[in-house]
């Protein structure tokens, strides 16, 4: 996609092709995931897109046992919960996504802070609109 307008269906078009983007102003530098057109800081609308890493922290989280019909059809109950999560990206902004990887019948195990890297779940046969946002956590690079 070669510079789309900034909106909703950009975005998910984004996803789709596997890149995580935002938008950054111009004027003021304020970066947003998911985008937005107009700048929640200096209140300008001249926008441009800028690609995520995907890297990041975990803000926040909480489990779910009790799902939506389509998250129930992907196997999550009482009986396997799911966590969603507020991920503080490197870039400054914060996006909301699922998080794997980690024990979510054992939320006393999860930590807030812990290093988290995007990935493009592909999981079981159903195909998605827009892929779901998903983190887990990084896995520490030895440099020996």
């Amino acid at each position: 996609m070669a510079n789309p307008p900034i909106h909703d269906h950009s975005y998910r078009q984004f996803l789709r092709d596997k890149k995580l983007m935002g938008s950054r102003c111009t004027g003021c530098g304020a970066q947003y995931v998911p985008p937005r057109d107009v700048c929640a800081a200096c209140h300008e609308g001249t926008m441009e897109w800028v690609q995520m890493r995907g890297a990041g922290s975990l803000s926040a989280f909480t489990t779910i046992s009790i799902g939506t019909p389509a998250t129930v059809a992907e196997g999550y109950d009482r009986n396997n919960p799911y966590c969603c999560a507020v991920v503080a990206l490197e870039e400054g902004p914060r996006v909301v996504a699922r998080l794997q990887g980690v024990d979510a019948g054992q939320p006393e195990t999860i930590a807030v802070g812990a290093p988290l890297e995007l990935v493009w779940e592909s999981e079981g046969e159903a195909v998605r609109e827009t892929p779901t946002l998903v983190f887990r956590p990084r896995v520490a690079e030895s440099g020996a």
